[in-house]
Parts: C-alpha cells; structure tokens; sequence
C-alpha cells in the first residue's frame, strides 16, 4: 500500500529533496503533501489523511517540536509517525522528541539509507 507523506520544512529545496530521497530508497510513496510550518501541516493533515509526517524541528510560526506536541495530544493524530528530520542534533533534542512521541530523528544532511532504515520499523 503506498504511503501519503506530509512534508513539512521552510525549506522548500530540503521538501524536493526529501521527496528524491523516499523514491531513491524505494519507499512506495503515493500522495506527497508540503508544508513551510506546523501551522500549515496542520491546515493540511485537517483536509488530507496522511501515514507519515516528516518535520523538520526549527521553523517559523509553529516548529517541528509544537507540531509533535499537538498531534501527539490529538486523538486524531496521535498514532501518526511523525518523525523528525533536522540540522539540530544535540542530545536533549533528541530526547525531547522522543519523550514528545517522535516515532525517529534523522540529522540532516541525510542519506536514503537512513531514511529506509527509520522506516523499515515502521512499515
């Protein structure tokens, strides 16, 4: 069954590349959603159904670990993998995400392996 994805960073080159980078680890992806910040995912997520969130941690208007929080305390969203994908890769991060319910964190840069590996458990 492929896997609709919500990809949500201010980035939008990081987006396109994220994008590459599910196809080239062969991760059967159906619909690819974008968004700039968590306030944008979530206007998406309320008109999309979605398997897996993508998010980056630092970003304008609602980042990646308010977002986590959100969906997290949401009975809706609340068994959506959400994993996080970032540049911000200190410890205590990590362990915020995790005790938040990130299902992985992936440092950027990032390789395709890394992100079939995260999602092997997953899926």
């Amino acid at each position: 069954m492929p896997l609709d994805v919500l990809i949500v960073d201010d980035s939008a080159a990081i987006r396109k590349i994220l994008q590459r980078v599910l196809r080239q680890a062969e991760v059967d992806v159906g619909e690819v959603y974008e968004a700039g910040d968590g306030l944008e995912a979530l206007e998406t997520l309320k008109k999309h159904k979605v398997h897996l969130v993508l998010a980056d941690v630092n970003m304008p208007n609602m980042n990646g670990m308010q977002l986590l929080a959100h969906l997290k305390s949401t009975a809706e969203w609340q068994q959506l993998p959400v994993i996080m994908v970032t540049t911000e890769g200190s410890q205590s991060k990590v362990m915020e995400a995790v005790q938040l319910g990130a299902a992985g964190y992936i440092r950027k840069p990032f390789s395709a392996e890394q992100i079939k590996d995260k999602l092997a458990g997953l899926f």
